[in-house]
């Protein structure tokens, strides 16, 4: 008998209820409807064996594509909806795609020219595909944050889901902020629907304050997203409409003020925060409601999961690992022992390991390294402001000093109280960081931009 593990994801779902759903803001699709009937046209049998890339627009017809294709194609590469039309040649190149699943008003159905089509739509129709089984099927991921194409990252279902648990939650309703076309919210999608819960996907344009409606109408329980998710969310006042038992944060640096926010907001929740990334997979969750991560977690990470510090940077060694890079000449994923170069750097604070920012996101100020992050941890505890984010300015002396932008809990008035603010803001700044990391200037904006993946959109220059 298969273990579990290998099994593909469609057989999986036998143990959730019959009447568990998937849903957005249009459609509900119920498991008994997944397992006992298909959401791809006639020429689905024609995907076996195939390199499938999946180029839909909505996030629930390409999570009821993954279910239908997980150990019938030989490889599915999950096209997030940003990906520049640039990079879609080599991307098909490098994953040597030859089909193609899309649905009703994707934007890459007129700019693919492959063998095989299918169509995915939310409408399940009777009856199964009759396709034969496939080798263990490859996912790809694109990596996100990087400067030009992105890489191309394999994993197998086995490697996605060695972090999640094998219990169920049966009475669990999952909500999440991320896109499931990504890394942290496919974590969010296998969890949910491998642990026999509901899931409630967010969609395109649709608003913050509308999204958290329908996640109280629905009764979430558990709800996922980045801390710039979340402080959009805490922004709103239909935050109000929800009350999770449990909150996660990944993605980005959950600093102590976005903790603390949600404490206060949910005071009868749990709350963690996940370490995770495409390459390295989920190394491990912080659960004690503060920042950065204990020191004895280096020593006594759970499940197989090494990790350790090389000139500051977080390395990972885990059967959670990817396997590979796809490409012409694609750079090695692991060094010679094994671990993964995160990029993300630490530093150590008394009895925790504190996330400093990544290594390529660091501001160059007289030749002094700053972390933008880190600048941002600090304005971030003061109550009056909900998000921010720093960034160069060029600067004939320097070559480039820090500036900040920064969202108030309420809209900026340019007022003699903003400017109070504004004061308080950088007396904060002057007791907590050296001189060369205190912001040359601060502006006050009404939002900040968050990308598709869920951090907030960096400028460099």
């Amino acid at each position: 008998m298969a273990r579990a593990e290998t099994l593909p994801l469609r057989q999986r779902l036998a143990g959730a209820l019959p009447e568990h759903v998937l849903s957005d803001d249009e459609t509900r699709v119920s498991v008994a409807q997944l397992l006992h009937g298909t959401s791809l046209d006639g020429r689905a049998a024609d995907l076996a064996g195939r390199s499938v890339l999946i180029a839909a627009s909505r996030q629930l017809t390409a999570a009821l594509a993954l279910i239908e294709l997980d150990g019938v194609a030989r490889r599915v590469t999950i096209l997030p909806p940003d990906t520049s039309r640039d990079h879609l040649a080599s991307i098909v190149a490098d994953a040597e795609i030859d089909a193609v699943v899309i649905d009703n008003g994707s934007r890459w159905d007129s700019a693919l020219d492959l063998p095989v089509r299918a169509l995915c739509t939310p409408g399940i129709r009777a009856g199964r595909n009759a396709a034969a089984a496939a080798a263990q099927t490859e996912w790809i991921l694109l990596t996100s944050g990087t400067v030009g194409a992105p890489k191309l990252v394999v994993h197998t279902l086995a490697s996605l889901t060695a972090p999640i648990g094998g219990g169920k939650l049966n009475h669990a309703v999952w909500g999440t902020f991320y896109d499931i076309r990504r890394y942290g919210g496919l974590q969010i999608f296998l969890r949910a629907v491998l642990g026999g819960a509901s899931l409630i996907l967010s969609s395109g344009a649709e608003p913050v304050a509308a999204h958290l409606q329908r996640l109280g109408r629905d009764g979430v329980t558990h709800l996922s997203g980045t801390p710039s998710h979340w402080r959009r969310a805490l922004m709103s006042p239909a935050i109000a409409a929800v009350s999770p038992r449990y909150v996660r944060l990944s993605g980005e640096i959950a600093d102590q003020a976005i903790l603390d926010g949600l404490r206060a907001t949910f005071p009868d929740a749990a709350i963690g925060h996940a370490y995770a990334s495409t390459e390295a997979g989920v190394a491990f969750e912080v659960n004690d409601g503060r920042a950065g991560f204990p020191l004895t977690t280096l020593d006594h990470a759970a499940a197989g999961v090494e990790m350790k510090i090389v000139d500051g940077s977080l390395r990972i060694r885990s059967p959670r690992t990817a396997s590979h890079y796809l490409g012409a000449a694609p750079a090695p994923l692991r060094d010679g022992a094994g671990f993964v170069d995160t990029g993300d750097m630490v530093e150590q604070r008394g009895d925790r390991y504190i996330f400093a920012g990544r290594r390529g996101g660091i501001i160059n100020v007289g030749g002094q390294k700053v972390h933008p992050e880190e600048i941002e941890a600090v304005i971030n505890r003061h109550p009056q402001v909900r998000m921010s984010l720093v960034r160069p300015r060029p600067s004939p002396v320097t070559g480039a000093i820090v500036i900040a932008d920064v969202v108030l809990r309420t809209a900026p008035g340019h007022t003699v109280a903003d400017s109070k603010i504004k004061d308080d803001i950088l007396e904060l700044c002057r007791r907590t960081l050296p001189r060369h990391k205190v912001p040359a200037a601060i502006s006050f904006v009404p939002t900040l931009d968050v990308a598709s993946t869920g951090k907030l959109a960096r400028r460099h220059g």
